[in-house]
């Protein structure tokens, strides 16, 4: 287990939510040094959100250039059309289902949201 990696499963897309919890956390741990290495995964109905809002977009641009690594969920992409929407955003897209299930098994930091 890495004692200084955080994984974020951004999985609640209430922008307020995503805005004042995920990204305020993830951009301040890096900040402050909380954690190292920070890493949010895109995941179910949040892909939509950060496809389609302005602001959370604008908040993602930030936190990524933070340091915030950003991963999502290929599927997710795929059913909802927005594989490329992702892609431009720079959001890495994977089967996640297999990796989260190691991540659990593994007890890495990880907060779901």
């Amino acid at each position: 287990m890495n004692q200084d990696r955080l994984y974020i499963l951004w999985t609640n897309a209430d922008p307020v939510t995503s805005k004042l919890m995920v990204m305020m956390y993830a951009k301040n741990s890096l900040k402050n040094g909380w954690w190292k290495e920070v890493t949010v995964i895109v995941w179910g109905a949040t892909v939509k959100l950060l496809a389609e809002n302005e602001e959370i977009q604008q908040e993602f641009r930030e936190a990524a250039e933070r340091g915030v690594e950003f991963e999502g969920c290929i599927a997710c992409a795929q059913e909802l059309n927005l594989v490329g929407e992702m892609e431009a955003l720079g959001v890495k897209l994977w089967k996640w289902g297999p990796p989260l299930t190691e991540l659990i098994k593994n007890g890495e930091h990880l907060i779901t949201v």
